[in-house]
């Protein structure tokens, strides 16, 4: 049976995706991004709805300085994006491509019904086009 090309974002976004609280620690967070070599998370509330998002560059100079200065890293609550770029499901792969042309988030958090049921990446949709491509 041939596989199915993939045209929409939920045949290639990743379900079981990393996601932080606004509470969580700035210092749990990159060894979060780093442990699951990510450029940024989203910032879910206790009902999985997507409230923010935080990128490694957005703290990296915080743990820079918490290294250095042996202080407390602050929550990700006092670094996040509230203003979160964000995707359905079922959008065309094509369509989000063309979105990320330019200086766009890496990552895209995947939206239905206000709650995060995923993420996808630019990498994800390199593989999309080029999986398209082959056939």
């Amino acid at each position: 049976m041939a596989q199915k090309t993939p045209d929409v974002v939920r045949d290639i976004m990743s379900r079981d995706c990393y996601r932080v609280s606004p509470e969580t620690s700035i210092t749990t967070l990159a060894q979060g991004l780093t442990l699951h070599r990510l450029p940024g998370a989203p910032v879910v509330d206790s009902a999985d709805r997507l409230v923010g998002f935080i990128s490694e560059q957005d703290v990296i100079g915080q743990v820079l300085d918490s290294v250095y200065n042996d202080g407390e890293a602050p929550l990700v609550k006092e670094l996040m994006r509230n203003d979160v770029l964000s995707v359905t499901p079922n959008k065309s792969i094509t369509d989000l491509a063309q979105e990320m042309l330019g200086a766009k988030p890496k990552i895209y958090p995947v939206v239905e019904q206000q709650r995060l049921v995923g993420i996808v990446t630019r990498r994800d949709i390199l593989m999309a086009l080029l999986n398209t491509r082959r056939h």
